[in-house]
């Protein structure tokens, strides 16, 4: 059973950063795409970054070009975003999701 467990998320001011990271039980994980969402407060989730296969690319939503990376480490089966130059407005709950599986997030709060 595929499972997504993240982690890295907090309390951070305005400007800082954080490096979020997803745990993939995926035997597949070298060839399975895997994106980052965010749910914001009363919002719906939506797409943050993704990392596809066939062919490798790694794409980021308008607002966070520039400051998100998304990366994979295939030796730890774990996937990676690293959030830089926080704003307000990025709080919320950052879930991966590969398929129709999700993680439980993890909560993301940005000071101002």
């Amino acid at each position: 059973q595929v499972q997504l467990v993240e982690s890295g998320g907090g309390l951070v001011q305005a400007g800082g950063s954080l490096k979020l990271s997803c745990v993939a039980s995926i035997i597949t994980f070298d060839i399975t795409p895997i994106a980052w969402y965010r749910q914001a407060p009363g919002r719906q989730r939506e797409l943050v970054a993704n990392d596809t296969v066939l062919p490798y690319t790694r794409n980021y939503a308008y607002p966070v070009k520039g400051r998100f990376t998304i990366s994979r480490d295939r030796t730890k089966n774990t996937i990676h975003l690293q959030i830089n130059s926080l704003k307000p407005d990025d709080t919320g709950v950052d879930y991966c999701k590969t398929g129709t599986m999700w993680g439980r997030g993890t909560q993301v709060t940005v000071s101002s």
